[in-house]
C-alpha cells in the first residue's frame, strides 16, 4: 500500500530532525572535551607537559572531534563488523576509566585527611623533603609548597634535621637539593640543620640516598621521619618508604596549587597504576 505523501514527508522530516539533532551524548562530548582541551592548552602555555596534562589534551581533542562529527563517526563505526558493539563498549570503558579515576581521587582525599590527623601526634627526628622540579634554578610551585610545609614543621620541631632531596633536572645546572637548601636558608632556617642529598632521580632514590645522611646524624630506618611531599603523592611515598624499610616514616601532605592540582592528581593515577603493574609497591 502506498504511503500518503503527507505522512511520508512527516516521516522524512522527523528522521531528518533526529539525524540533525544534538543528542545529550554529543553535547557532553563537546562540553567535556572543550574543558579538557582548554585546561591542557593553558597549562602547556605555562610550560607544563606532564602526563596529567597531555592525556587530558589528547582526550579533549578526541571528544571534541567526535562531538563535532558525531553522526559521521558513529555511522562509520557502525558500518564495521561488530561496530555497534565496539561503539558501546568503547563508551562503557571510558566511563569505567573515569569512575576509577574518581575512586582513586576519593582514596587520596581519605589518605590526606588521615595523615593530617596522624602527623599532629608525631614528633619527627628528621624531615625529608622530596624534590619536585626546579625550573631555571627556582622551586616549582608544587616544590615551594612542600618547602613551606617543611619549614613550618621544622619550626614546630626545632630538634629535627631537615633533608632536602633531589638530583639535577634535565636542562638544569643546579641540583634540586641545592635549590631547596637555598630556599630554606633564605626563609631563615638554620643552615646547620639542613642536609642536602643531590643525586636522586626518583622517590625511591630520594629516600634511599637520604638514609646515609640520616645515619651520619645517628638516625636510621627506625627513627621517626616526616616525609614531606605533595598531597597527591603521599599514598605512593608512604608505601615506598615502607618498602625501603622505614618503620616510623609518615608522609606529610603539602597543598598543590589549585590550577594544577587535578592534573597532578591524574598524573599520580597513572604513576600508581604503573607502580602496581610493575609490582614496585
Amino acid at each position: 500500500m502506498t504511503q500518503p505523501l503527507g505522512m511520508a514527508a512527516r516521516t522524512v522530516g522527523h528522521g531528518g530532525a533526529r539525524r540533525r539533532g544534538w543528542p545529550w551524548a554529543r553535547i557532553a562530548c563537546l562540553l567535556v572535551g572543550g574543558v579538557l582541551l582548554a585546561d591542557a592548552l593553558v597549562l602547556m602555555a605555562m610550560g607544563f607537559f606532564m602526563v596529567g596534562v597531555t592525556v587530558p589534551a589528547a582526550l579533549g581533542l578526541v571528544l571534541c572531534f567526535v562531538g563535532a562529527r558525531w553522526h559521521g563517526v558513529r555511522d562509520g563505526v557502525h558500518r564495521l563488523r561488530w561496530g555497534r558493539l565496539a561503539w558501546r563498549t568503547g563508551w562503557l570503558l571510558l566511563a569505567a576509566w573515569a569512575c576509577s579515576v574518581g575512586v582513586f581521587w576519593a582514596v587520596l582525599v581519605q589518605q590526606v585527611n588521615a595523615l593530617g590527623q596522624a602527623d599532629k601526634a608525631v614528633t619527627p627526628q628528621a624531615i625529608v623533603v622530596l624534590g619536585s622540579g626546579t625550573p631555571k634554578g627556582q622551586p616549582s610551585p608544587a616544590l615551594r609548597a612542600r618547602l613551606d610545609t617543611a619549614h613550618a614543621l621544622a619550626a614546630a620541631h626545632p630538634q629535627a634535621w631537615v633533608v632536602v632531596s633531589g638530583g639535577v633536572d634535565f636542562g638544569e645546572t643546579l641540583s634540586e637539593g641545592q635549590v631547596m637548601g637555598n630556599y630554606l636558608r633564605e626563609q631563615g632556617l638554620d643552615p646547620a640543620r639542613i642536609l642536602q642529598e643531590e643525586r636522586s632521580t626518583s622517590t625511591e632514590l630520594n629516600l634511599q640516598y637520604s638514609l646515609p645522611l640520616l645515619q651520619a646524624q645517628g638516625l636510621g630506618l627506625d627513627s621517626a621521619v616526616a616525609v614531606v611531599t605533595s598531597e597527591f603523592h603521599t599514598l605512593r611515598a608512604q608505601r615506598i618508604a615502607q618498602k625501603i624499610g622505614y618503620t616510623r616514616a609518615l608522609a606529610v601532605a603539602a597543598p598543590t596549587p589549585l590550577y594544577i592540582r587535578y592534573n597532578a592528581w591524574l598524573r599520580e593515577y597513572f604513576a600508581m597504576a604503573s607502580s602496581w603493574l610493575l609490582r614496585e609497591l
